[in-house]
């Protein structure tokens, strides 16, 4: 009987620790004109935008690679990866860097934002589930939406928004990147 208890004792505190996840800081920017986030957990850093190394053979959300302090670090276009046209680069275009669960290591991928606008935590209470249809994304990209001041935030499910297996040709051409 104890054994039951232990197992449902750890059932709750994952369904605890999941719960707890939901709920924190975002990192918000905007791409397209739409408000999205990425958990803060996820952001290793935020650069300039600056000249990409293309790389042949690459999908096409794919745009290229960077030198991110001695390490080869692919940078996918979310406009592309949602199955939009790419947006153009102004001043406040940037890259941020995040690290992604890809297989039984992490992966560390730049991705092309419009501009980034603010952290802001959002509890989880003010966190609903993704909707089966109208986002102009992948229902399974989205971890949910947040009400932040009356309006949406798209909440990225980053793992599965830059997974390895989607991307294809990215897993042959890129190992793990450690930094």
């Amino acid at each position: 009987m104890s054994a039951m208890v232990e197992v449902e004792a750890r059932a709750l505190a994952t369904a605890g620790a999941r719960k707890a996840a939901e709920a924190g800081q975002y990192l918000t920017f905007v791409l397209g004109g739409e408000a999205y986030a990425i958990g803060i957990l996820a952001i290793k850093e935020i650069i300039e935008y600056h000249a990409l190394t293309e790389v042949p053979m690459m999908p096409a959300c794919v745009r290229g690679v960077i030198n991110l302090r001695g390490a080869v670090v692919p940078v996918v276009d979310l406009q592309a990866r949602f199955g939009r046209k790419s947006g153009e680069v102004t001043k406040r275009t940037c890259i941020v860097i995040v690290e992604v669960a890809a297989r039984d290591e992490r992966q560390v991928i730049g991705v092309v934002v419009d501009a980034v606008s603010e952290v802001l935590d959002i509890e989880a209470a003010a966190i609903e589930p993704a909707p089966s249809f109208g986002a102009g994304i992948r229902t399974d990209f989205i971890h949910g939406m947040g009400k932040v001041r009356g309006k949406f935030v798209i909440l990225l499910d980053v793992d599965r928004v830059l997974s390895l297996d989607d991307l294809g040709a990215m897993s042959g051409a890129f190992g793990a990147t450690g930094d």
